[in-house]
């Protein structure tokens, strides 16, 4: 094949004036296709790609995102810890206990999710909390008995800094004659604390040690460990790795991670983020079919110019190559276009809405944008597969031309 003889050809083709309008109309609508279905899938992926890296700081930022549960306390738990973190993709291990709970103030009761922790260690949580106001994680202190609300939960239970609430704990239960009376204990409001997301509404932290007497635990003693990942969607790979590091010691452990509590929810945002992605990947698909048509009616128009130029010997392969680059250069200006627009309009999506006075999450507030270089190579890449296995049937039927019955009437 003379890529260079088809190229020239197939370039000329291309910027010439077409005889058939309805062929150039064709054309312009099928790069317009390629070029609005490119832009809008750059668009919606990076918006999709920021909610979930929102929701991914906003709630695995607050709960365990891999913990570890031994039967038997953790022997030199700090020399252990120091062992873990080394571990690829774990950026900080603490020690954590947790438990339902009730909780009641004097206006209100709800269930609640308690963490118990050491605020001096709890770097990487505090890191995440950047709304955290009145009070602070540092208040936390070992017999003092104070606790750190989410504000929907502290606002439901009508509670603010220096109010006393009871916490309720359904492990360490003891029996009376009287019946099964669960453990409880009268807390002080050190703080609250704002993630923007539904755990605002069902968390609270303790110290670790407080947390051990209120569940009738043996102090000192740590059973569990908490992961801070720097993605916390590798929980499940980093699993068998830290089950690993503990079974070197002779000690059993098991896991769990966000995706106990979460993952439903993860995995709809991933599902919606694949849907939008598939169903503006066919306005791409349509574009690639009006390239089809296109080249089609250009087979058509020059049916005698092929003819003639497979009589001075060009081969077949050669004629394919001139539709398919013709079809591609189509393809190629979409595409670009499209790329250039996308990523435009992506950088300054929230100044276009406000310039505009949309606003999609509600005043004062600002859509989440996340560009994905590997995911803008998959659009490019699809973009050109599908424009080039468009060119190949009209290239192919080119190719077929037969020059004297092409030429028997000219």
């Amino acid at each position: 094949m003379n890529l260079a003889l088809s190229s020239h050809i197939g370039f000329r083709y291309w910027r010439a004036r077409k005889a058939n309008g309805f062929a150039s109309f064709i054309t312009f609508f099928a790069v317009s296709g390629i070029l609005l279905g490119v832009a809008a899938l750059i668009i919606v992926s990076s918006v999709m790609n920021g909610l979930e890296g929102q929701l991914k700081q906003r709630i695995l930022g607050a709960v365990p995102q891999l913990t570890v549960h031994s039967q038997a306390p953790i022997e030199q738990w700090q020399s252990k810890i120091a062992e873990l973190t080394k571990l690829p993709g774990v950026i900080g291990v603490t020690p954590s206990i947790s438990n339902q709970a009730m909780i009641q103030s004097s206006s209100n009761i709800s269930a609640i999710g308690v963490y118990g922790i050491y605020p001096d260690f709890e770097h990487n949580l505090l890191a995440s909390m950047e709304h955290s106001f009145n009070g602070s994680f540092e208040q936390l202190e070992a017999g003092k008995y104070r606790i750190v609300l989410g504000s929907l939960l502290a606002r439901r239970l009508g509670v603010s800094p220096g109010d006393k609430v009871r916490l309720l704990s359904g492990e360490g239960v003891i029996y009376s004659p009287l019946g099964p009376v669960p453990s409880q204990r009268k807390f002080v409001v050190a703080g609250v604390f704002e993630m923007g997301s539904q755990v605002d509404a069902n968390l609270a932290y303790i110290h670790y040690e407080d947390a051990q007497r209120l569940m009738r635990q043996k102090p000192g003693q740590v059973k569990n460990l908490r992961f801070y990942l720097d993605d916390p969607f590798n929980a499940a790979n980093l699993s068998s790795d830290v089950i690993a590091e503990f079974s070197k010691d002779g000690l059993e452990v098991t896991t769990s991670d966000w995706r106990d509590s979460y993952g439903h929810l993860f995995g709809a945002v991933k599902m919606e983020k694949n849907m939008m992605s598939l169903m503006l990947s066919l306005i791409i698909a349509v574009a690639a079919f009006n390239i089809v048509s296109a080249l089609v009616m250009m087979v058509v128009d020059k049916t005698a110019d092929v003819a003639v130029l497979k009589t001075q010997g060009l081969m077949t392969s050669d004629v394919m190559g001139i539709f398919m680059i013709q079809g591609s250069l189509n393809a190629i200006i979409g595409l670009v276009c499209g790329l250039l627009v996308g990523i435009a309009i992506t950088l300054n999506l929230n100044i276009i809405l406000n310039t505009f006075g949309i606003s999609v999450l509600g005043a004062g507030q600002s859509l989440p944008v996340q560009l994905e270089w590997s995911q803008m190579s998959l659009i490019v890449l699809g973009t050109l597969l599908i424009s080039f296995f468009a060119t190949v049937y009209p290239a192919m039927r080119a190719a077929g031309v037969q020059p004297a019955n092409a030429l028997r009437h000219e």
